[in-house]
């Protein structure tokens, strides 16, 4: 790091994220971007999710609220891997022409010319897969404390595969407006909609599952999340402003969720969990969601009970054609690497 930097001072053009003058080699923590949106089924732009956030993060100041000294540990984003979007960009026709199908009320998985597109799909969405978990392993082989930027939400799959085999236990915290529980939604193994579906069946470390903000989802992920037990834990959106009426606090909810977790936490946020104003572009929005505050509140507490945060993803950040999103995203990430920061 410069001797010259201020962090006082408007973000340099040559800067790395959060306009931070830092190498990977100086900082503790590494950002893993991840341009990726094959399956999406909604709105797309989240493969510019990462770039978007990088982008905003200039406009972040530095001295963060709760975390004054944060900047100080060294955040390096690494490198957008041009190989996987180039390779998104190709799948993401073939996706294109599966959901189409399935929308004109084709059966798309015995159309014969569907089955070479649903190939290549789920094929390059397993190289995505791979190459996060191999990422993952060589930046956490250097010491280094990871985060996961998306991209749609099934990116983090390899970097929580590859939690599992370092941690013997371990529980996931995610915000979200969806289950995402579905077995291979349209077709597809890897889809977005899917993630925590192939967390529970490929990681069996995981103990407990807490899923905060949900306010869309089908009868086959509520029967799925019912049938795993007490390792599956959902904090519908709708039930917590009920308790809130009732009297309850938000604290006293944030305390009653972080006391369900094991030791060792990994925090997963897909921005539309949050409430749409906050995230108008985002894939998939649904009306409700935490506000900005709630979700840095529940964090916070999380942080302060000392239970260990393991890694962490966001996800979902789409630009659109204003900054806002990006903007958005970039606070929540900054915020993120203070709770897992050392």
């Amino acid at each position: 790091m410069s001797k010259d930097f201020n962090p006082n001072s408007a973000a340099q053009d040559d800067a790395g994220i959060f306009g931070l003058p830092f190498s990977a080699d100086e900082s503790q923590i590494i950002i893993i971007p991840v341009p990726w949106e094959v399956t999406v089924s909604y709105g797309g732009g989240t493969a510019a999710g990462p770039a978007a956030v990088f982008d905003a993060s200039m406009q972040v100041d530095l001295y963060h609220h709760d975390f004054p000294e944060l900047w100080k540990k060294g955040i390096y984003m690494d490198k957008i891997p041009d190989e996987l979007l180039k390779l998104s960009e190709s799948l993401r026709p073939e996706a294109e022409k599966i959901i189409e199908a399935i929308q004109q009320g084709v059966d798309a998985a015995q159309d014969l010319g569907l089955k070479v597109s649903y190939k290549a799909v789920n094929q390059g969405c397993e190289k995505m897969v791979a190459w996060v978990k191999a990422r993952a392993a060589y930046w956490k082989s250097k010491g280094k404390i990871v985060g996961l930027l998306g991209g749609d939400h099934s990116t983090p799959l390899g970097y929580m595969q590859y939690l599992g085999e370092q941690h013997s236990d371990y529980g996931v915290l995610v915000l979200d407006a969806h289950y995402d529980l579905r077995n291979a939604y349209e077709g597809f193994k890897y889809s977005h909609a899917s993630i925590f579906y192939n967390v529970l069946e490929t990681v069996p470390q995981i103990s407990k599952l807490i899923q905060v903000g949900i306010r869309d989802y089908c009868e086959e992920e509520k029967n799925y999340a019912l049938s795993k037990g007490p390792r599956v834990q959902t904090y519908f959106d709708r039930e917590i402003r009920k308790s809130q009426f009732k009297g309850q606090t938000w604290d006293q909810i944030c305390h009653e969720i972080v006391n369900a977790l094991p030791q060792k936490v990994y925090i997963s946020v897909d921005i539309d969990g949050f409430d749409p104003k906050l995230c108008p572009n985002t894939g998939t929005p649904v009306a409700g969601g935490l506000e900005y505050e709630e979700g840095m509140h529940l964090f916070n507490v999380l942080k302060a009970s000392g239970k260990e945060i393991i890694g962490f993803d966001l996800n979902e950040v789409s630009p659109g054609d204003t900054d806002w999103d990006g903007n958005v995203g970039a606070r929540v990430l900054f915020h993120l690497c203070g709770l897992a920061a050392k």
